[in-house]
């Protein structure tokens, strides 16, 4: 099992910026992929980047230019920094890490934090 904590979320102003971490424990040997995801109200959760353990990111159409995804595999973290935040950034952002087993893949979900972003 991998148990990861989040935090960094709160109130920003349209534009400002705001960097998430994550910290992952527990069978972190397994991890392959980590990342970060988020839900607006009302809406689907939905990528935001993503980061290989070789350091290999991508992200979503939406968020590129403006948000850099970074990891210290050493430390088992993730980080998002976001810059240039808009309105429509708003949501709960999650911290996912994929772990890969023997018998197939999992996926493990932070409790999630709060960002919101006011015009």
């Amino acid at each position: 099992q991998v148990q990861l904590v989040e935090s960094g979320g709160g109130l920003v102003q349209a534009g400002g910026s705001l960097r998430l971490s994550c910290s992952a424990s527990g069978s972190i040997a397994s991890i392959a992929t980590m990342g970060w995801y988020r839900q607006a109200l009302g809406k689907q959760r939905e990528l935001v980047a993503r980061i290989t353990a070789g350091g290999s990111a991508s992200y979503a159409d939406s968020v590129k230019g403006r948000f850099t995804i970074s990891r210290d595999n050493a430390k088992s973290t993730v980080s998002l920094q976001m810059n240039s935040l808009k309105p429509e950034d708003t949501a709960v952002y999650y911290c996912n890490a994929n772990a890969i087993y023997t018998l197939g893949k999992k996926d493990f979900w932070g409790q999630g934090t709060q960002v919101t972003v006011s015009s």
